[in-house]
């Protein structure tokens, strides 16, 4: 559930604490209409992984406007493998069950409005992120501040974005890799768990020799490995040196993870079977190195960054994760989550990358192999209300 957030800054705190002085009172910040708009944004190519390729992306964007005319907006992406979220789904979640909830209501008591919401349907984690993001970004723009200072505040400024290799060959892999490079990314992560196994090893030797002992490389199955096959991965990929191997098997399968993890000589992770820090400390137990977190998983900032502090106290690496492929609204959300999260050792996959479209006026930039954090108020981005109508469905 999310946590109530003071969007008074800290020193505002302060210095209404030392003068024993009341808060002057805030005009209340009344919703007047929210809208889920499906969106069918198309990808620069059709990205595979274990049991489905995908050819665009099937997202639904949350717009909420306040009386005064602010307008806060939130995303999350069809998941139907991962969350159960499909965009048709989504859509009906926030039209028919959490909007109603919110009309007429004051946008700053947002502790109690995700608590009536959560309480009026469960699961549903993409909705309730999407709503929540909306309202975070209404709240920033409202009140003139950043997102992430409205949970917490940041811990760095910017991320560095890994890239997602999955061709059919190593060696257009390699090809790939060399473009960005040259483009500014320097992490990597091969798609694997789809293509015959000595051929998704083979991959992963060419592509460590092509970027040299240097870059950053990891993998991830998205569920595609038997516990057999994943073994057989790890041994054969050792010399590779992978960062991690994230997800290798079903997400129900805790007793291979942990026949895996046992013996394994590289870092397993998981993504799919990442729902609740119940799931962070039960993957914690069969040996769980790491995990990815993503806000459609959790349902929001609020469970996010719990579950993160909970790795932290577990010791276990953090990968901030956005969905394939998530517009320029939900990939600046994940900016400011990673800037605010304990740590991205195992790195930020950011998807609107891969969109042959976006839906703000200037996607987030790649600058020195870096995507630094948005200063502007709320999330920080522009969107551009004449692209999101051209890619409704």
């Amino acid at each position: 559930m999310t946590k109530h957030i003071d969007i008074r800054s800290q020193g505002d705190r302060a210095q209404t604490k030392r003068a024993g002085e009341r808060a002057e009172p805030r005009p209340p910040l009344v919703i007047r209409h929210v809208a889920a708009i499906p969106l069918a944004l198309p990808l620069t190519k059709p990205m595979s992984m274990a049991g489905i390729t995908i050819a665009t992306a099937d997202n639904v964007l949350v717009r909420i406007e306040a009386v005064d005319g602010t307008v806060g907006w939130g995303e999350a992406a069809s998941a139907p493998t991962m969350t159960g979220d499909t965009r048709g789904g989504l859509v009906a979640a926030v039209r028919d069950h959490l909007a109603p909830l919110l009309i007429g209501e004051d946008a700053w008591q947002r502790e109690a409005l995700t608590e009536r919401m959560c309480a009026a349907l469960i699961s549903n984690t993409g909705a309730h992120s999407a709503v929540e993001m909306a309202l975070l970004d209404l709240a920033g723009r409202a009140a003139g501040l950043p997102l992430v200072d409205l949970v917490g505040g940041a811990v760095r400024t910017d991320v560095a974005p890994m890239w997602l290799l999955g061709n059919k060959t190593p060696e257009q892999d390699i090809a790939e890799a060399a473009d960005k490079e040259r483009q500014g990314f320097h992490f990597f992560k091969l798609k694997v768990g789809t293509k015959p196994l000595d051929h998704e090893i083979a991959a992963a030797h060419a592509v460590r020799k092509a970027l040299g002992p240097a870059t950053p490389i990891c993998a991830d199955a998205n569920c595609g490995f038997s516990l057999d096959s994943a073994r057989r991965f790890v041994e054969g990929a050792h010399e590779a040196r992978l960062l991690f191997l994230e997800q290798p098997l079903a997400p129900a399968d805790m007793d291979g993870l942990a026949a895996l993890a046992r013996d394994a000589s590289i870092p397993i992770g998981a993504d799919e079977g990442i729902h609740s820090q119940a799931d962070v400390a039960a993957h914690a137990r069969c040996g769980a190195r790491g995990l990815s977190l993503k806000l459609i998983k959790l349902g929001g900032f609020g469970a996010t960054l719990e579950a993160a502090a909970l790795c932290q106290r577990l010791g276990l690496s953090i990968n901030v994760a956005a969905k394939i492929a998530e517009s320029s609204i939900a990939t600046a959300a994940a900016v400011h989550l990673a800037c605010a999260v304990p740590n991205v050792d195992w790195g930020v996959s950011l998807t609107h990358f891969y969109l042959a479209e976006d839906v703000v006026k200037a996607p987030l930039p790649l600058g020195d192999g870096t995507v630094a954090l948005p200063g502007g108020p709320g999330l920080g981005i522009d969107v551009d209300e004449a692209a999101v109508a051209r890619w409704r469905v």
